[in-house]
């Protein structure tokens, strides 16, 4: 079955980084595009960052261009989040996603908390 799990959020300052991974199984990884999400509370789970199968396109969300960077290897079967210059208003759950087969598929998400 497809499982995505992820790893690496954390309270921090602001200005500062986080690493976050997603480690993917039970599907075919190297076909797939993958994305991150996050949802802060009373909000709506919102698209972060996205990357091709090939991790040869990418595409992100205004809020967070020059800050993300969407990376993947696809030899680990793992996507990754660095997020750079860190806002308060980036503080949410972000989760990792794929879309199987027209299917949705989530995380569990991790916390990320961006304060002083």
């Amino acid at each position: 079955q497809v499982q995505l799990v992820e790893s690496g959020g954390g309270l921090v300052q602001p200005g500062g980084s986080l690493r976050l991974s997603c480690a993917a199984s039970g599907f075919f990884f190297s076909i797939y595009g993958m994305s991150w999400y996050r949802q802060a509370p009373g909000k709506e789970r919102e698209l972060v960052a996205g990357i091709s199968s090939d991790g040869g396109s990418t595409t992100y969300a205004d809020s967070v261009k020059g800050r993300f960077t969407i990376s993947r290897d696809n030899a680990k079967h793992t996507v990754y989040l660095q997020m750079n210059t860190l806002k308060p208003e980036d503080s949410a759950i972000f989760y990792c996603n794929v879309v199987r087969r027209g299917v949705p598929y989530w995380g569990q998400g991790t916390q990320i908390t961006v304060s002083s």
